[in-house]
């Protein structure tokens, strides 16, 4: 169960969660053709520390960089390195920090240039799907009614959710108890109280739901190399 947080830890938090949200403010700004994805590490890395924070995903479980950036097929953790984006990529941009101990996460999708029809549409679904699953976050409600708002949002709109990755607690770990999956029947698992944080994370495909991990080890795509968006 999600360690239930004090109002004063909440707006440590909260000040970790801001400076997330304006570097990844900063990267959508940055996300232009030609530019590679080290450099937008770099520029999330620079952020953070301007900000006074840490690095939340630096050297997690040995993880190289600061950012995931997952360009199209690509899901989720990404590494940064010298691929360039290129107009009409969408990329996803997924990152924490650290203030006083405590942690902040978050992730977005953002379009390089001119992005197709459907992968705008992608990218609204999901993030359609991130406040649908907000919004049943409501004291006395379960975890799986995350889920299912999650879920229904985007199977409505004719994709699929990722099954493999999933949201999670969070507080002074990056991921506590309890997984918050994207999916699933409402009314299970744990009961929502006050004082718990989750991070959501609906990752929903264009194609199937299946995803596979390259070589190295960090970068997950879809299987049927259908567009991903992740919010």
């Amino acid at each position: 169960m999600s360690v239930q947080k004090s109002w004063g830890e909440l707006q440590t938090m909260a000040r970790a969660c801001r400076i997330v949200v304006d570097t990844l403010d900063a990267l959508e700004a940055a996300a232009e053709p030609g530019v590679t994805t080290k450099e937008m590490d770099r520029i999330a890395r620079e952020h953070i520390e301007k900000a006074g924070a840490r690095p939340a995903f630096l050297g997690y479980r040995g993880y190289p960089a600061t950012l995931c950036i997952s360009v199209n097929e690509e899901v989720v953790h990404g590494i940064p390195g010298p691929r360039k984006l290129r107009d009409g990529d969408i990329v996803g941009l997924d990152l924490g920090c650290i203030v006083e101990g405590f942690f902040g996460d978050a992730a977005r999708t953002v379009a390089v240039g001119q992005a197709s029809p459907e992968a705008k549409r992608l990218m609204a679904a999901t993030r359609e799907s991130l406040f649908a699953g907000i919004d049943a976050c409501r004291p006395g409600k379960r975890v799986g009614d995350i889920g299912h708002a999650v879920q229904t949002r985007a199977e409505g709109y004719g994709y699929s959710v990722v099954r493999e990755f999933v949201g999670h607690g969070i507080g002074t770990s990056l991921h506590e108890e309890p997984q918050v999956p994207n999916y699933g029947p409402p009314g299970r698992r744990e009961r929502l109280v006050p004082g718990m944080c989750l991070a959501i994370e609906p990752m929903v495909n264009v194609g199937q739901p299946e995803v596979e991990v390259l070589a190295d080890g960090w970068t997950a795509v879809t299987r049927d190399r259908s567009l991903s968006a992740h919010f």
